[in-house]
């Protein structure tokens, strides 16, 4: 998917500590022939042994200073324990968030120390959700929305998907991305699930978009649905999909 390749490039330069704005700068090398040509006193031109020790030379002794590359919005990673959902007084006590986030830099040092999920036991939860946003029906942001769903039964595809998505998220991929909180993976015994979560339920238009680039972008053939927060409350499981795509 273009998403990953996009950013896996970005995390690849991030690593070794590449700048993008000059990694194929042509100036760069010839930049230090001044320099080389100055220390040896020669002009002529130093022997090409003398010129390559005293390339070295500088290039040990220069400081490269790593450049942050941050994201449109910061993110919070958020965990629900299974085994502590069976001792909580009221829904989503439980809920711990982890880390925020605001760059390129700081997502794959989380992502890349997080327990991949075929590793997660049933009943977990993991969110990414926009920060100061709250992963609860209560959270005001969330009130009026609700969510669109996709079904993994084989853990094989799980994993690439999750990632793809959180890609997306914070890449800001989504044309109506302003209109999603954050995505949500729970692992389940009879099958895992990954939902995002969008703010106005109300907004047709916006949550038709969402969910059909989602699907787009992950390459995703099943038809998914999009249930309200407030039909969720009310009718539990017997909820029914008010779009789907």
């Amino acid at each position: 998917m273009v998403v990953v390749v996009d950013s896996s490039a970005s995390a690849i330069m991030a690593d070794q500590n590449i700048d993008p704005n000059t990694a194929t700068n042509p100036s760069r090398q010839e930049k230090h022939v001044p320099a080389i040509k100055a220390i040896s006193g020669d002009e002529e031109g130093p022997s090409m042994e003398k010129k390559s020790n005293d390339y070295y030379a500088l290039k040990k002794s220069t400081t490269v200073i790593q450049k942050s590359h941050f994201f449109q919005s910061s993110w919070t990673f958020w965990f629900d324990n299974p085994s502590s959902k069976s001792n909580q007084v009221t829904w989503g006590s439980s809920l711990r968030s982890l880390y925020t986030f605001a760059t390129i830099e700081e997502f794959w040092s989380l992502y890349n120390n997080i327990h991949p999920p075929t590793k997660w036991v049933p009943g977990a939860d993991l969110y990414c959700f926009k920060h100061k946003i709250e992963p609860k029906w209560e959270d005001p942001i969330c009130a009026n929305g609700g969510k669109w769903t996709m079904f993994f039964p084989k853990a094989a595809t799980l994993e690439s998907n999750w990632l793809n998505t959180l890609l997306a998220l914070v890449g800001e991929q989504f044309d109506q991305g302003d209109e999603i909180c954050g995505t949500v993976l729970n692992f389940r015994t009879r099958g895992d699930r990954i939902s995002l979560w969008t703010k106005n339920a109300a907004n047709e238009e916006a949550q038709l978009s969402i969910g059909k680039q989602w699907k787009e972008l992950l390459g995703y053939n099943e038809k998914i649905g999009f249930i309200v927060h407030e039909d969720a409350k009310t009718l539990d499981r017997h909820a029914k999909s008010r779009y789907t795509v």
